[in-house]
């Protein structure tokens, strides 16, 4: 074994000093916002909160956790972040993987009216009449069609398409595999990185969406928790929050957006471990042989 060089230890020591400040200067907010989560009034208009709470109390978790339209908005935000990214994951795959070939006619046009429209849209009120229109409005569809498919998720994946060898293909049509075959069984199974990746995009941003909600949906009862919190803001910071006393206002309009980031961000926190992984294996590994 090969006895590392000293100056590649010392640029191991300032490598692993360097990174070390990113990762604590990357989690401060987190770490703070957590601790506001759980402070009191006093003590976060006073700056006294920094890393670990101070006066202690959860008022504003109890204001929000005892309301029933919050589990009901909850529930429509899962619903609509799975149903919204597997159309969206769905249609991208199928589109980007065409894409990719670059034998196909008139592969030229589709790429352009995907590109136009990441510069040029109907705009809102075209866009409000055309959901109506079609009678999406107040349901999963109205999430989920209008935003099936981000161009820039599209041309990432017909990108790492058309860097997986031709080769593969080919011999899966040898063996009497369809294209359907071929995506389903060879493709697909090698792009688990890129299809990783897309799905944490793609519920990101349904997860986090609330303006589709807020323009499509009349009823409360079906809005998503995005929108919960946010007439919860409006309340707090407002004066205005019905059933709550003056001093539970006060406080919720402490820490509320404090809540409201760690209430809306921890299920994506907790899904990305299981998706990070994809990230830095390799795709190709073993796939190609010779």
């Amino acid at each position: 074994m090969v006895k590392p060089s000293r100056s590649y230890r010392v640029f191991q020591g300032v490598n692993g000093v360097v990174l070390t400040l990113v990762v604590l200067v990357t989690l401060y907010p987190f770490a703070n916002i957590l601790a506001r989560s759980f402070s009191g009034e006093r003590q976060i208009r006073a700056g006294e909160v920094t890393l670990l709470p101070k006066g202690f109390n959860l008022t504003t978790y109890k204001i929000v956790f005892q309301d029933e339209m919050f589990w009901r908005n909850y529930g429509n935000t899962v619903l609509y972040t799975v149903v919204a990214t597997a159309v969206a994951m769905v249609l991208t795959t199928c589109y980007a993987y065409v894409l990719s070939k670059k034998h196909l006619k008139g592969r030229g046009v589709l790429v352009g009216v995907a590109v136009f429209t990441m510069f040029f849209t109907g705009g809102l009120i075209p866009n409000y009449i055309l959901v109506t229109s079609l009678g999406l409005k107040n349901g999963v569809w109205a999430i989920a069609l209008p935003n099936a498919i981000s161009v820039f998720n599209l041309l990432v994946m017909k990108a790492f398409f058309e860097n997986l060898p031709a080769d593969l293909e080919e011999a899966a049509q040898i063996d009497g595999l369809s294209t359907y075959g071929i995506l389903l069984r060879i493709v697909l199974p090698l792009s688990k990185a890129v299809v990783a990746t897309m799905v944490l995009f793609y519920s990101v941003s349904f997860w986090n969406s609330w303006f589709s909600a807020f323009l499509y949906m009349d009823q409360t009862d079906l809005m998503p928790v995005t929108v919960y919190l946010r007439n919860l803001i409006q309340g707090a910071t407002g004066g205005g929050n019905a059933g709550a006393g003056t001093e539970q206002l006060s406080q919720v309009g402490a820490n509320i957006q404090s809540v409201t980031i760690v209430l809306t961000a921890l299920p994506i926190l907790c899904v990305y471990p299981f998706v990070q992984r994809y990230f830095v294996s390799g795709v190709m590994l073993g796939a190609v042989k010779g």
